[in-house]
């Protein structure tokens, strides 16, 4: 058996786009001669995916991060290079290939307002055309897991954020799909709801063994979910490789945001290194690097803060930094 779910070789995908000179002038003149340009969106990208494996990808806005995994949908198709996801071309669109896999995206919605949950449900098991057994298994299975009972029977635009990011999961998971695509599951979520979020993707992932791709800005998803990470910059592929060694070698600081319940005034930090980027009275944000952090976080302790919250560095921060460098650490995935 092919333990290879996704494949690609020198993927590509260009946009011819229009350019206008601007005012009335510009538009006449378009009626006779029209100026183009080429967009590479996705530029020359190898990528392999093993049965039951979580990948993060990761890239600041325009990377080509959705253009990638809308061509392994099948929704766009590559202007050149190779791509094999579970034995299909996926731009053929045979219904074979689309029962096999399910994408979640975090900023566009699957389900339909106006329908109650268990709704929703029956009209996916008629889209795809799944056994009634295996249809009640696999309901009751993701209503336990999600613990949403309460929830089946109401409609779906009553539901909060982090609710219907739930039902948008179990929509998406009730056929059994082979591969899970997911492009940013968790924006907009809080805490709570994301912690809950990424608790459920790594149970589908280790108990089903599905194959997740997953695509977000929080570095957060990507460090507890994800043991290999490829980070796209600009349609190019700069790391592929093991998430530690990402977090290793080219995360540097820090954020910490202290919180008190009474107002402070200045506090005498010590900590080497750490730097004080907001300052109000009831609330101070450092960035330290990553090899003081600790000193910083013991010594913010002893000014008997209501809260303390560690962040890692922004995404782009992160992938401007290997760009830099030249992907130095690049891990090479076969």
């Amino acid at each position: 058996m092919n333990d290879i779910m996704i494949k690609t070789e020198r993927l590509t995908k260009t946009y011819r786009r229009y350019r206008k000179k601007e005012g009335v002038l510009g538009s006449i003149a378009s009626l006779w001669k029209r100026d183009y340009e080429e967009k590479i969106a996705v530029n020359q990208i190898d990528l392999s995916v093993g049965r039951g494996e979580f990948v993060g990808m990761i890239g600041p806005n325009g990377a080509g991060k959705t253009t990638l995994i809308k061509m392994l949908t099948g929704i766009i198709a590559p202007t050149e290079g190779d791509i094999d996801v579970m034995g299909y071309y996926p731009n053929d669109l045979k219904n074979e290939f689309k029962k096999q896999y399910a994408v979640v995206m975090g900023q566009k919605s699957q389900l339909f307002f106006e329908l109650t949950v268990n709704d929703t449900l029956h009209l996916f098991k008629e889209i795809y055309e799944i056994p009634e057994d295996a249809f009640q298994k696999n309901k009751s299975y993701f209503t336990e897991l999600f613990d949403v009972r309460e929830l089946m029977d109401v409609q779906v635009r009553t539901l909060s954020l982090g609710e219907r990011m739930k039902m948008e999961l179990m929509v998406s998971l009730i056929h059994n799909p082979k591969i899970l695509f997911l492009d940013e599951p968790t924006i907009g979520l809080d805490a709570v709801a994301s912690m809950q979020i990424r608790s459920f993707l790594k149970i589908i992932n280790e108990e089903n063994g599905t194959a997740i791709l997953l695509t977000s800005h929080y570095m957060e998803d990507i460090r507890t979910l994800c043991k290999r990470t490829v980070v796209i910059n600009r349609g190019v592929k700069i790391y592929d490789g093991a998430t530690d060694g990402l977090f290793e070698g080219y995360q540097k600081n820090k954020r910490i945001a202290v919180t008190f319940a009474l107002p402070v005034g200045n506090l005498d930090i010590k900590t080497p290194t750490a730097v004080l980027m907001e300052n109000t009275p009831y609330k101070k944000i450092y960035k330290v690097s990553k090899q003081s952090a600790n000193i910083l976080l013991a010594e913010l302790m002893g000014h008997g803060p209501k809260d303390i919250v560690t962040e890692e560095e922004e995404i782009g921060t992160i992938v401007e930094r290997i760009y830099q460098e030249g992907g130095g650490c690049l891990g090479k995935i076969s």
